[in-house]
């Protein structure tokens, strides 16, 4: 389980908080969804999950390892983490970028059983056709896709990925959804992927937390928050939502998705 304990954070010396007494527990096992407006902390919320910020107040524990002050190969080693821009500097081939998943158990000096997955996870996303291309000649998605082969390379309890489906088409987001969904199904990974379509959250995932304004308004299987009720709290919008194939699916770019009327006072 990752638990998030009064987590604040600001970037402007406390004028604005980003993050606003955040605390929020995250099952082991499932796919959760962090969905929410621009700005609402979706992904400050990750990066202080991931260490890949310091808030200025609170605690993030990895069941009881305290993620803030563990010693790094230790949270490398059941913590993997794709960020919203990830990029790498040096010229790479994309099975070398996978291999850099390995390096929390090889150093470096990669054995048999770390080439055998990276295979695997070249073959999960389909970039084996690619592995000898360098990185600067792949396209956007294309280059997504390896990253996301370096994080399942890591084979971490806990993967946490920011806004992955970016630069994504239709059918590689949908596979992209289909690998994680096996990873928390079959592999028994925790996933918690920022999410900007409620319709994907919906669809792939078992649990949904809403932000909004720094703060947690929304937390609870995906039909109770991608519900005209949760979305109400999440995004301030009346959105419609109707069930298709099993599933709720909310009519976002409809007409009907307005701010809802201000109250008027009774005199």
């Amino acid at each position: 389980m990752i638990r998030a304990r009064a987590l604040s954070h600001s970037y402007d010396k406390g004028a604005t908080l980003v993050l606003d007494d955040v605390s929020v527990e995250l099952t082991r096992g499932c796919v959760t969804g962090l969905i929410g407006p621009n700005g609402a902390g979706k992904s400050t919320l990750l990066s202080a999950m991931a260490r890949l910020l310091v808030p200025d107040s609170g605690q993030v524990l990895l069941d009881d390892l305290d993620v803030l002050k563990a010693p790094a190969k230790e949270v490398a080693k059941r913590l993997a983490v794709l960020r919203q821009d990830a990029r790498v500097t040096a010229r790479l081939t994309v099975v070398d970028l996978v291999r850099f998943g390995r390096f929390p158990y090889s150093k470096g000096r990669l054995t048999d059983r770390d080439h055998e997955v990276v295979q695997e996870c070249l073959d999960q996303v389909g970039m084996d056709g690619f592995r000898d291309r360098h990185l600067d000649e792949l396209s956007g998605g294309q280059r997504q896709r390896a990253f996301v082969a370096m994080v399942l390379a890591q084979e971490t309890e806990f993967v946490l990925l920011d806004e992955p489906l970016n630069n994504l088409d239709m059918e590689h987001a949908a596979a992209t959804m289909r690998l994680l969904r096996r990873a928390a199904d079959e592999l028994g990974r925790t996933v918690i992927v920022v999410l900007h379509d409620v319709n994907v959250a919906a669809a792939a995932c078992d649990v949904v937390v809403g932000m909004r304004d720094g703060r947690v308004v929304a937390h609870g299987s995906a039909r109770e928050v991608v519900s005209s009720e949760g979305l109400r709290e999440v995004y301030g919008l009346d959105i419609p939502v109707h069930e298709i194939d099993g599933s709720p699916v909310a009519l976002h770019w409809a007409m009907g998705a307005r701010r809802p009327e201000p109250a008027v006072p009774v005199n």
